[in-house]
């Protein structure tokens, strides 16, 4: 018998995102696909990188597919590393050494902010945004070993732990990525996808 769910191509290439949807969207009865799209992240925000990979993955599919930018921002630094976050190095522990080098010195606490925008492009229709974000702060020392990207470096406000301490269900609770999935999902545009 065939699968009758609706599917949807994920456009990343990193497994640890691609775990993230799965449990976020885990109660949709999606099919999701996994697509990495390699697409250059030559736009000037989020939300325009978010429709780069949405776009490419889509007209190459033929399916709807999520597409998301996301990145830390830090007060401090004047939002830096922002849409480059990704970029400070080449793997997750040269990033965060990279990002903590060019706070020291600087007066604690280190306020920021994760953002996420995520897109959905579905063939014939216009782009869908939502977007999501989480406040806290970044600490000196990496604390835990789950998550991805700066998770171990941030803390969750009321929570005396870093994204990196938490289970899955626990980030869900927090995460910009939850909320911009949380948008997506209360918009009903998931709802009308076609099989």
């Amino acid at each position: 018998m065939a699968d009758s769910r609706k599917r949807l191509v994920i456009a990343t290439g990193n497994a640890g995102k691609l775990g993230e949807y799965r449990d976020l969207l885990a109660g949709t009865g999606l099919e999701l696909v996994a697509y990495d799209t390699d697409v250059q992240e030559t736009g000037g925000t989020y939300a325009a990188n978010a429709r780069l990979k949405a776009e490419a993955a889509s007209k190459t599919s033929g399916l709807p597919a999520l597409g998301d930018d996301s990145g830390l921002e830090v007060d401090v630094l004047d939002g830096f590393p922002g849409i480059r976050s990704a970029r400070l190095g080449p793997t997750q522990k040269e990033r965060t050494a990279a990002l903590l080098e060019r706070l020291s010195g600087r007066p604690r606490p280190w306020k920021g902010r994760f953002i996420c925008t995520v897109a959905l492009a579905v063939p014939g229709r216009t782009v869908d945004l939502f977007e999501g974000e989480c406040r806290g702060e970044v600490v000196p020392e990496w604390r835990g070993e789950a998550g991805f990207g700066y998770d171990p470096i941030f803390l969750v406000p009321g929570t005396g732990k870093t994204f990196g301490e938490m289970k899955a269900d626990e980030k869900r609770q927090y995460s910009h990525r939850a909320n911009a999935v949380r948008a997506l999902i209360a918009s009903g545009a998931l709802d009308r996808l076609s099989g």
